[in-house]
């Protein structure tokens, strides 16, 4: 997808925020990179929460944060070297509620074709692109199911060659995707 076309389908695109009620409140940037897809993490081993896993660069809004885009683009910035001033803000996906208690907003960026990104050893142990090419197949993901604490658990999967993307990261990705193939 070129620029044009990521920008026609996700600038501004209206927010449909959630109550905070007793959740931390945390920001991601999905950044997308024209022609290419989108940026995502794998978590370092150690850390203590979602370690290992999947996910956008992001983390909980400080209260120095004056905007949920402040803190994705400063935790962008802190795990994976990303420029603040190399972005396009483009927007805010719906808010997402993950089951460990975090209350995600999503933030849309464009970044520079051919960026490149310097992983912060002690949070992110990888960082990958997953294709338009995915992203678009009407095919992905898939609905997988698995039993965790005697209930069983419906979710999304991503199709990558080297990388297990679920959860939290792999629904907004599906909400992603809807927008950008369009109606």
């Amino acid at each position: 997808m070129t620029a044009e076309e990521i920008r026609a389908r996700l600038t501004g695109l209206i927010q449909t925020p959630l109550a905070r009620e007793k959740n931390r409140p945390a920001a991601v940037l999905v950044p997308l990179e024209p022609e290419r897809g989108v940026w995502l993490t794998r978590r370092a081993n150690d850390l203590p929460n979602h370690a290992g896993q999947v996910a956008f660069p992001g983390g909980k809004i400080d209260p120095s944060d004056i905007s949920p885009e402040a803190a994705a683009l400063r935790e962008a910035h802190e795990e994976i070297a990303l420029n603040p001033n190399s972005t396009e803000i483009l927007g805010r996906m719906d808010d997402y509620i993950t089951g460990t208690g975090f209350h995600i907003t999503p933030v849309l960026a464009l970044v520079p074709p051919d960026v490149v990104f310097i992983p912060a050893a002690a949070e992110v142990a990888d960082v990958f692109c997953l294709p338009f090419a995915t992203l678009l197949d009407p095919t992905a993901p898939t609905r997988r199911n698995a039993t965790f604490r005697g209930e069983t658990r419906e979710f999304w999967v991503w199709p990558h060659t080297a990388h297990f993307i679920w959860g939290a990261t792999a629904e907004i990705l599906v909400h992603l995707a809807a927008r950008l193939r369009g109606p």
